[in-house]
């Protein structure tokens, strides 16, 4: 078919169209970029301001990264396997564990749990009359530092347990991208629970059961009974939040497990985002 005048100002324009786009999210990433930096510059200072607090975070992120590695240690007492994992293999779930729950204490919980504040106390119209995206605002807003000594020391027991297992470099990067995936799953789940103050203004309960269930995690998945094993995997996806990126350092991923395990996380993600707005439009201003 050859090409006419008006398939060329088609063509052309579909490409500035594109390139308009493309130009627009650019300028709104920087613009997020800039924003994180002043939101978590003014959040460490504020913090910076009782620095014994931070050495007790410290401390007390050591006892209990101790206790849960001496609770590990009483399985093994009797046994050399927990559900098929030997000691460094189940103590690299545990690490994974830990960094994930530094970031939940670093990012989420000082965050996703303030939703409910804002719309008990109206300060949520603030945010909404702001010129940036408001779920990423309060998702966004504080980083605390009491999360970082457990992100540190679960970084520092994962680390251990990979060399001990002479874990590759490729498998390693491959476990991180995979613990990434599984940050974003878990966001993904606590901010729809959030969420869904706009109803339902109590939910700490339901973020304090979530964060219960989640314990369940410090553990490899296969050393549950095999109905918790199904609650975990297919109900609340514990086992794609540490088992699954622990098994891929491991290299005892298969190919369905890391495409379900992303699968999850952008479904979870993209849920999130659609329910966000579509609560909002059930949100009543303070000022009504």
């Amino acid at each position: 078919m050859p090409e006419t005048p008006k398939t060329r100002r088609t063509a052309k324009s579909w490409q500035v169209s594109v390139l308009q786009r493309f130009s627009a999210g650019w300028r709104r990433l920087r613009l997020c970029v800039r924003v994180l930096r002043r939101f978590w510059a003014c959040s460490l200072a504020a913090e910076m301001e009782y620095r014994i607090n931070f050495l007790l975070a410290v401390l007390n992120s050591g006892l209990n990264l101790a206790g849960s590695i001496f609770g590990l240690f009483l399985f093994f007492r009797y046994s050399d396997r927990l559900g098929g994992w030997t000691w460094e293999e189940a103590l690299l779930v545990m690490g994974v564990f830990t960094v994930l729950e530094g970031f939940s204490a670093s990012l989420l919980g000082p965050n996703l749990n303030r939703i409910v504040a804002h719309v008990r106390e109206g300060t949520m119209d603030f945010i909404l009359l702001k010129p940036i995206d408001s779920q990423f605002w309060v998702s966004t807003r504080t980083l605390s530092l009491w999360g970082l000594p457990n992100a540190g020391l679960g970084t520092a027991i994962t680390v251990y347990a990979a060399v001990h297992l002479q874990v590759s470099l490729a498998a390693a990067a491959a476990g991180v991208l995979m613990m990434a995936v599984g940050a974003v799953l878990l966001y993904g789940i606590w901010f729809l629970l959030a969420a869904t103050s706009i109803w339902f203004v109590k939910i700490h309960n339901v973020t304090f059961v979530l964060r219960s269930v989640l314990e369940a995690g410090r553990f490899p998945v296969s050393a549950y009974p095999a109905v918790y094993r199904l609650v975990f995997t297919f109900v609340i996806p514990i086992a794609f939040l540490t088992t699954v990126p622990a098994q891929t350092m491991l290299g005892r991923s298969v190919a369905l497990q890391l495409v379900l395990a992303v699968a999850l996380a952008l479904a979870f993600g993209v849920a999130a985002r659609c329910f966000w707005r579509f609560s909002l439009r059930f949100y009543t201003s303070a000022s009504s």
